[in-house]
């Protein structure tokens, strides 16, 4: 897989592959990888009312991985989700795709939350 395109500023290929999976079709290249990881800090940056990405230098390491992860499972989905048949079954990929969305949730849960965010931010 070549390197991304720099264009997701928040992850980049390295932090993204352990989410993908070892069965995840090979025509989800990086290009729409970076594609989805816009999408997904776009998304975050909407939900939170707060533009994370822009701000980024200012994040603690940990504030960062969080939302690293996010981006990363929201990636993983995208993936996942565009062609299920590399998977041993339908049921093996539904289950990836529980198990992000579950974490993505929290992930969410947190960053909305007021004390979160103003605790992220300081």
């Amino acid at each position: 897989m070549a390197a991304y395109t720099n264009v997701t500023l928040v992850v980049d290929q390295t932090d993204a592959v352990p989410y993908l999976g070892a069965n995840l079709d090979a025509a989800f290249d990086v290009t729409m990888q970076d594609d989805v990881g816009m999408d997904a800090q776009a998304f975050l940056t909407a939900l939170c009312r707060y533009d994370w990405v822009t701000n980024l230098a200012t994040l603690d390491a940990n504030s960062k991985r969080l939302l690293s992860e996010y981006v990363c499972r929201y990636i993983a989905v995208a993936g996942i989700a565009y062609e299920m048949a590399g998977f041993t079954s339908r049921i093996e990929a539904e289950d990836m795709l529980n198990i992000h969305l579950y974490r993505m949730r929290i992930i969410e849960t947190i960053l909305t939350d007021q004390k979160s965010v103003t605790y992220i931010k300081s």
